[in-house]
């Protein structure tokens, strides 16, 4: 019975074996096209808050209450936040830093912002599923669409020619 079982898994195995590794050749396409996707969504509010900057001011005094900052200082770091983390993530440059960052203003909307959020569920669900890219993008390898990639190989061969000397 288990040699049965055995013959037929050690049959199947260079199956799964090329399964994987053609799976695993789109995975820079995969990450180039999730980071560009996130970079978007974070990059338009930021110019939308930017467009209307007296808008923004009114939304963070009024609407928006996040928690222990002066509403005008919020404002200020969560369109910088979008516009500059979202920049980075979209370059692959300080991929984990950015997409941490982006983390920290996502989990701040939905939490300064729940009231609303919770009346229009498409727009929770936005978050959530924005909240689990970023994730990703934090929590997996580094890619070669991402210049992060470049920037270490790099530095790894400039600190071993360093120690050398």
């Amino acid at each position: 019975m288990f040699s049965a079982a055995r013959n037929l898994i050690g049959s199947l195995k260079p199956w799964w074996d090329l399964f994987v590794r053609i799976t695993q050749a789109f995975y820079p396409l995969a990450d180039l096209v999730l980071r560009l996707y996130v970079a978007r969504v974070f990059m338009l509010s930021g110019y939308s808050k930017i467009s209307d900057w007296s808008s923004t001011l009114d939304l963070f005094h009024n609407e928006y209450h996040v928690p222990l900052l002066n509403p005008t200082f919020a404002a200020y770091l969560a369109t910088a936040g979008e516009l500059g983390l979202s920049s980075l993530l979209a370059l692959g440059v300080g991929t984990r830093f950015a997409a941490a960052g982006l983390s920290v203003l996502n989990i701040t909307a939905v939490l300064s912002y729940y009231d609303t959020l919770k009346t229009v569920p498409g727009a929770l669900q936005d978050h959530l599923q924005w909240g689990l890219m970023l994730f990703m993008l934090l929590t997996l390898n580094i890619s070669v669409t991402r210049a992060d990639y470049y920037l270490n190989r790099f530095f790894q061969d400039w600190l071993s020619g360093s120690s050398e000397t």
